[in-house]
């Protein structure tokens, strides 16, 4: 079943690369001989980008109830198992510390590098000026968000369904989610199980729902990409390769040097001898580019290869393969900043710390399967004020990304199951057959 849904998401993947060609190439093509012409003008505003924004509402009208549940489920489920709660709130904790490392190294990478710099100002504002709908309106609250302080405290909300109803308060929902998925797993009586269990039909539900409205993403990615490349031309390629190379650039210091620290810190395991007994687990989730269909390697590899506990790696890999995405984080991240250099969109320092909590949240939140992140990445662009079909910028190199992201998901996923395991007794009768660490 993971297999054929993986088989399923790879050829929407390649639909989606198919639809970035065709509008990049279409829109190339208008920008270098009909850039004023008339007929470009019509087809934008009756075709290309009504149907884009169709895509967009109904992307939105489904990301708060997908990640809310998603959220709370996460959270609850750590302390599912009473004789494990001990392990799920170190899970938590270890989650939210090196998603928080994550995130901070891909927006120091992305800040200090600036790929996105260097676009014609008037090009970015005319684009601006011509979003529609909800994103011209986010735009428009854009300078009413408070700052400093105000801020802080304006993420715990006072009315929740009036948070739900603005992007710009959406971190606000996800503190909520927080804390009352913590509430879950303090609460075990019948009545809560119950509840958690509504969490789950409710993200099961939102997910079906998303994964049929994502199938309209090659359309949408073709209007997207008629619309800008016709816009700004040729400088999508350039500034497109600068992007890439930031983004992999920035997996590579979570994955060759933060992790290594952290395994020979605190997991007890060399980390040499660590990526070569994993590099099944790793090579699985480059191919599929989706962390649950990786998840059955990951499992046989920890408890073959690495010779972890099994109630500790089947607990911390399952709730890792949708709370602990430190690749799809750290891709939020520099999409989020590289769009608003793209765009002459100025992110204050409380914007920037608003965008990593949602990046730690969303990493928490987000789906395990190819393009999982593409709701979130919309969600951020609009809580900060950048319209959210600048996203059709990524779309087309997103499936090389993607699997580059979802590698070091699987990975980390491994190092924190690692590190956990480090600090708990082995299963019983597994001491002897459990490697030594090297």
């Amino acid at each position: 079943m993971a297999e054929a849904t993986a088989k399923r998401s790879m050829s929407l993947q390649w639909q989606m690369l198919v639809g970035f060609l065709v509008g990049l190439t279409l829109g190339l093509v208008a920008y270098s001989t009909a850039r004023d012409a008339a007929w470009v003008e019509l087809l934008t505003t009756y075709v290309t980008q009504p149907v884009g924004q169709i895509f967009l509402r109904l992307i939105f009208m489904l990301v708060i109830p997908l990640l809310f549940s998603a959220l709370v489920v996460g959270i609850s489920e750590m302390g599912e198992i009473r004789s494990l709660k001990r392990v799920g709130l170190k899970t938590l904790a270890y989650t939210i510390v090196v998603s928080s490392i994550a995130v901070a190294v891909s927006l120091a990478t992305v800040n200090l590098l600036k790929p996105g710099a260097g676009v014609d100002r008037a090009a970015a504002e005319q684009m601006q000026q011509e979003s529609a709908g909800r994103a011209s309106e986010i735009v428009q609250g854009g300078a009413e968000q408070p700052t400093g302080i105000d801020a802080f405290v304006n993420i715990i909300p006072n009315n929740l369904v009036e948070a739900m109803g603005s992007n710009s308060t959406i971190l606000s929902v996800m503190f909520f989610a927080l804390f009352f998925g913590i509430g879950l797993l303090l609460t075990d009586t019948p009545n809560a199980r119950v509840l958690q269990r509504g969490f789950e039909g409710l993200f099961d539900v939102t997910m079906r729902l998303i994964m049929i409205v994502i199938k309209l993403a090659p359309i949408a990615v073709a209007c997207f990409m008629f619309n800008l490349a016709a816009l700004f031309g040729w400088d999508l390629i350039a500034k497109l390769s600068a992007y890439v190379g930031v983004v992999l650039l920035a997996l590579a210091i979570q994955m060759f040097l933060v992790f290594p620290a952290l395994l020979a810190t605190f997991g007890r395991k060399n980390p040499l001898a660590f990526f070569r007994e994993t590099q099944e687990a790793s090579l699985m989730a480059f191919s599929t580019a989706s962390s649950n269909a990786t998840l059955p390697t990951s499992l046989r590899v920890a408890e073959e290869k690495l010779g972890l506990p099994r109630r500790i790696s089947r607990f911390v890999l399952t709730i890792g393969a949708t709370a602990n995405q430190n690749g799809t984080a750290m891709f939020e991240g520099v999409t989020v900043i590289f769009l608003a250099q793209f765009l002459g969109v100025e992110l204050t320092l409380a914007q920037q710390l608003m965008v990593m909590a949602m990046c730690i949240l969303g990493g928490i939140g987000t789906a395990g399967v190819p393009a999982g992140s593409l709701p979130v990445v919309a969600l951020i662009l609009a809580m900060v004020g950048i319209p959210p079909e600048a996203i059709a910028l990524v779309l087309g190199v997103d499936r090389f990304l993607d699997m580059c992201r979802t590698t070091l998901n699987v990975v980390g996923d491994l190092v924190a199951a690692q590190v956990i395991s480090a600090g708990e007794p082995a299963d019983s009768g597994e001491s002897a057959a459990r490697p030594a660490a090297a």
